[in-house]
Parts: C-alpha cells; sequence; structure tokens
C-alpha cells in the first residue's frame, strides 16, 4: 500500500509541476477551439491614399508572425445588399490554433510594435472574435 500511495505521490507532484511550467497542460479545454480574431479598421482619413497604404504595410507585416496560422486582409466587397456593412478601410482576419495563442499574439512585441506605429490612423477598430471547432462535423 505504501508504495501505490508513494507512485501516486510522485505522479501528482509531477503534474503539478507540468502544470506550473506549461500553461497548455493547465488549461486543457483553452486548446481545444479554433480561435478567429476579425478585426474592422476604419480610417481617419479614408480618402488618403498614403495612410491606407500604411496601414496595409502594418498589416503585412503583423502578417508575418508564425503563431499566425492564417491571415486574410481584405477590402469592402463590392456588394450591395442592405444588410451588408462596407464603410471599414480594411478587414483583418487571422486565426489561431486556440486562445491561449491569441493570447500570446496581443502580447507579442511585434503586434505591440504594430499598435504603436500605426494606430493614429486610424479613427476607430471593431473586433470580433469566435471560437468553435476546429473542424466543422
Amino acid at each position: 500500500m505504501k508504495d501505490k500511495t508513494r507512485r501516486q505521490f510522485l505522479q501528482n507532484a509531477g503534474l503539478a509541476t507540468l502544470a506550473s511550467i506549461s500553461p497548455l497542460a493547465a488549461e486543457p479545454e483553452r486548446t481545444k477551439e479554433l480561435f478567429i480574431h476579425h478585426v474592422y479598421f476604419y480610417l481617419k482619413d479614408p480618402n488618403n491614399a498614403q495612410d491606407e497604404a500604411r496601414l496595409l504595410e502594418g498589416l503585412k507585416k503583423l502578417a508575418k508572425l508564425p503563431i499566425i496560422q492564417y491571415a486574410h486582409i481584405g477590402k469592402p466587397a463590392p456588394t450591395g445588399r442592405p444588410v451588408i456593412v462596407n464603410d471599414y478601410t480594411f478587414s483583418w482576419m487571422c486565426f489561431f490554433k486556440n486562445i491561449i495563442e491569441e493570447e500570446i499574439y496581443q502580447t507579442h512585441p511585434i503586434h505591440l510594435a504594430f499598435i504603436e506605429e500605426y494606430s493614429h490612423l486610424w479613427e476607430k477598430m471593431v473586433v470580433y472574435d469566435s471560437v468553435g471547432p476546429k473542424k466543422v462535423e
């Protein structure tokens, strides 16, 4: 009985150590769902081609972050249905393996530099974050 109790203690101590080292091990539920981060940027001067080009430059730099699984930079589509919102300058959508990787992205030096260098260009931004299964069945 002593040997089994000792084995359980060592196993639990090992799991506790692993959890303290790895946030992924401590929060397995947060690693299961795909995380999509979608941002709409509204330039202060939407008719300024130079400002638009600068923001696009910044988004392209941001898209190179290796933690991003997929990134898409878009402009409003030429659709005219009344339910379509198309008053933004750029749409920035990126996919992460899970919410933890998106949280790492939020504090990544390249992301912080992007905000510092380009935020003066936009008057507002709207963010939609969503989670869901990695594959729809």
